[in-house]
């Protein structure tokens, strides 16, 4: 049998580094953005690692996901509109990788406002 350590129980509420919060803000942030199931990845890690960025890019990318999938739902006019979220979708991932806040154009103040259950 392995030896578990003393602290095993307290290994992810150790501080972490300024730098090692920003690669992890920014890890949510891009794992959001990889359909719903990525979402949903994404807000568990969040849950124990909170920050202004990920919360900002799950927003985002909640509001894109809800968009798509109402627009999928309206034949040809939304289809052909699937290609602006599949654009702004494209947009907000660069931001995320990034590391940056950057609304997507139009909608984008909408799903900071909208969705502020996320904070």
């Amino acid at each position: 049998m392995p030896h578990i350590p003393s602290d095993y129980d307290n290994v992810f509420e150790k501080k972490m580094s300024w730098a090692e919060q920003h690669k992890m803000a920014t890890l949510v942030a891009v794992i959001s953005y990889f359909t719903l199931i990525g979402w949903v990845v994404a807000m568990v890690i969040y849950d124990k690692h909170q920050s202004s960025l990920a919360s900002f890019h799950l927003r985002q990318s909640l509001g894109l996901i809800i968009t798509g999938a109402i627009l999928s739902l309206i034949p040809l006019v939304g289809w052909i509109l699937n290609i602006a979220v599949i654009l702004a979708w494209a947009v907000g991932l660069y931001c995320a990788i990034k590391g940056r806040e950057y609304k997507v154009p139009l909608l984008g103040d909408s799903y900071q406002q909208h969705l502020d259950f996320i904070k």
